[in-house]
C-alpha cells in the first residue's frame, strides 16, 4: 500500500469520524428529555420560541437554545413575619406562610426577576392592608375569613406572573407586651364576673327550691286538714242520720258508750290505783250500763 493510499484512507476515516461526532452533537442538542417535574423555556435568536413539557422533545440544533429549566412542583416560601396595626390601633406581629406553583414558566421568566421575593413583598402588603380594616377581636375570631381574603388578593396580584397560589396561612398573631397584659386583665375580670353570676344563679335556684318545698308542705298540710274535716263531717252526718232514724235513744246510747269507754281507759291507766267518781256520775254510768245491757 502506497503512502498516498494510506493518506487517503486516513482522511476518509477522519471525515467519517467528524461526521459521526457532528451527528452525535446534533442529536444531543436537538433531542431534549424533560423530567416530569420540570418545563423548559426555549429561545430562538434570543426570543421566546416555545415551552417544552415533560417527555421527549425535538428542537433545531444551534438555532434553539434551552434558556431556562423551571420546576413546576409546589413551593413554600420561607415563613415571614411582618408588623401590622389593626383598626383599633393595636400593634400585631403576623407570621405568614405561602405555597405556590408555576403554571406558565414563560410568564414567570420574562415578567418577574425574583419570584419568591416578589410574592413575599406582595403578601406582606396585603396582610397589613387587610388587618388595618379589622379590629383586634375580628382578627382573632375571623382568622379563616382573613386567610381566604389574603389568598384571593395574592392570587389576583400574581396572576400576570404565571403563578398559582395554592395555599396561604396565618401561622401566628402575636401582641405587644402592653396589649397582652391588658387582655389578660380583661380575661381575669370576665372570669370573675362569670363566677359571680354562677354563684348568684345557684343561690337563686336554692331559694326557688326552698320555696317550692315550703309550698309543697303547705299544700300537703291543707290536704290533710281537708281530709280530717271531711272525716269529721262524715261522722257527724252518720250520727245525725242515726238520731234521725232512731230518735233520742240512739243519741243517749252513743253518749253512754263514750262514758263507758272513758271509764275503762281511766281504770286501765298504770298511774291510777283509786278512781273518784262524783255521785251524779255514778247514776249516769248506771244508766249507760243498763242501756248497753239492753242493747246487747
Amino acid at each position: 500500500m502506497t503512502e498516498d493510499m494510506i493518506l487517503n484512507l486516513i482522511s476518509t476515516n477522519v471525515v467519517w469520524l467528524l461526521i459521526a461526532i457532528l451527528g452525535i452533537i446534533i442529536i444531543f442538542r436537538g433531542v431534549k428529555i424533560v423530567p416530569q417535574s420540570e418545563q423548559y423555556v426555549v429561545e430562538r435568536f434570543g426570543k421566546l420560541h416555545k415551552v417544552l413539557g415533560p417527555g421527549i422533545n425535538l428542537i433545531v440544533p444551534f438555532l434553539d437554545v434551552v434558556r431556562h429549566k423551571i420546576s413546576i412542583l409546589e413551593r413554600q416560601l420561607p415563613n415571614a413575619s411582618q408588623d401590622a396595626i389593626t383598626r383599633d390601633n393595636v400593634l400585631l406581629q403576623v407570621e405568614t406562610s405561602v405555597f405556590y406553583r408555576i403554571l406558565y414558566p414563560e410568564k414567570t421568566v420574562y415578567r418577574i426577576r425574583e419570584v419568591d421575593g416578589a410574592i413575599a413583598t406582595t403578601v406582606a402588603g396585603i396582610v397589613r392592608a387587610e388587618i388595618g380594616k379589622m379590629d383586634l377581636d375580628e382578627v382573632q375570631s375571623n382568622r379563616t375569613q382573613l386567610i381566604t381574603t389574603i389568598k384571593s388578593l395574592v392570587e389576583n396580584a400574581v396572576d400576570d406572573w404565571g403563578i398559582e397560589v395554592t395555599r396561604a396561612e396565618i401561622l401566628d398573631v402575636n401582641l405587644d407586651q402592653a396589649t397582652r397584659a391588658a387582655m389578660l386583665q380583661q380575661l381575669n375580670a370576665e372570669r370573675a364576673r362569670r363566677a359571680q353570676v354562677t354563684e348568684a344563679e345557684g343561690h337563686k335556684r336554692a331559694v326557688e327550691l326552698q320555696a317550692d318545698a315550703e309550698l309543697y308542705a303547705a299544700e300537703q298540710a291543707a290536704k290533710a286538714r281537708r281530709i280530717e274535716a271531711d272525716a269529721e263531717a262524715y261522722a257527724t252526718g252518720v250520727v245525725a242520720a242515726a238520731i234521725a232514724a232512731n230518735g233520742l235513744e240512739a243519741a243517749q246510747y252513743q253518749v253512754a258508750l263514750k262514758q263507758v269507754e272513758a271509764l275503762n281507759t281511766l281504770g286501765n291507766s298504770p298511774s291510777s290505783n283509786t278512781i273518784l267518781v262524783p255521785a251524779h256520775a255514778l247514776e249516769a254510768f248506771g244508766n249507760a250500763f243498763n242501756m248497753l245491757k239492753g242493747r246487747s
